[in-house]
């Protein structure tokens, strides 16, 4: 069975101790750690996500492989983050409010400090008045915000309509995404661009940037 594979198989399994082994050494044999996170990590997650989506595993199966999946991130974080060249740009980002949910937009953040931008992550469960404050206090080109359930995404056009009403909206992107996200969506809230999944976070960043240079108002979406 091939390394990816069984990286892949123990995180579905749930084996977080045996996820961690196989990475630590996938890494010592010099493995690059983007394909660790591609082709064993996410491959995983896919993999469960699917078979929950099929009703062939159940929530405690699920959480047991995110366990695991977020043991393995803990091993290949930091070898994706070293020597990494700084990339104009700053982006902050979270989880709307309401929603705990963060796998997905953890993944965001490591993609995106991985290509050099720098992220300033506001975790789970913020508020419209919190996103315009980090966008405030840091500067920020790109707003991010992810949300899983239905029920929270009406926070992602509350706070841009607080951004609006703050003045702040003509210098900052906001880029959405999560389960129930919709291109359609993202464009009814007068959102700048859409990613439907984390691996292309990094392009829509860099193509939201220079639409903001060009100071132009297309929308944007992920490859």
């Amino acid at each position: 069975m091939r390394r990816f594979e069984r990286i892949a198989n123990a995180l579905v399994k749930g084996k977080a101790a045996k996820v961690i082994e196989l990475v630590e050494e996938a890494l010592k044999k010099d493995v690059p750690p983007i394909e660790i996170l591609n082709r064993g990590l996410l491959a995983g997650m896919n993999n469960i996500s699917e078979r929950y989506r099929n009703e062939e595993v159940f929530i405690p199966d699920v959480l047991l492989a995110s366990r695991a999946f977020h043991a393995g991130m803990r091993v290949v974080r930091p070898a994706l983050l070293q020597d990494v060249r700084p990339t104009p740009g700053h982006v902050v980002i979270g989880t709307v409010a309401g929603d705990l949910h963060d796998i997905g937009k953890n993944l965001v953040v490591t993609f995106l400090r991985s290509a050099g931008y720098e992220v300033t992550d506001l975790g789970i469960d913020v508020h419209p008045e919190e996103f315009v404050e980090a966008v405030v206090k840091n500067n920020a080109q790109v707003l991010g915000m992810s949300a899983l359930l239905t029920t929270t995404m009406p926070v992602m056009d509350s706070t841009i309509k607080l951004l609006e009403q703050s003045g702040l909206r003509e210098r900052v992107k906001v880029i959405v995404g999560g389960g129930p996200i919709t291109r359609e969506y993202g464009k009814k809230i007068n959102a700048d661009g859409y990613a439907s999944e984390a691996r292309s976070a990094v392009a829509l960043v860099e193509r939201c940037l220079q639409e903001l240079t060009e100071e132009n108002g297309t929308f944007v979406e992920s490859a």
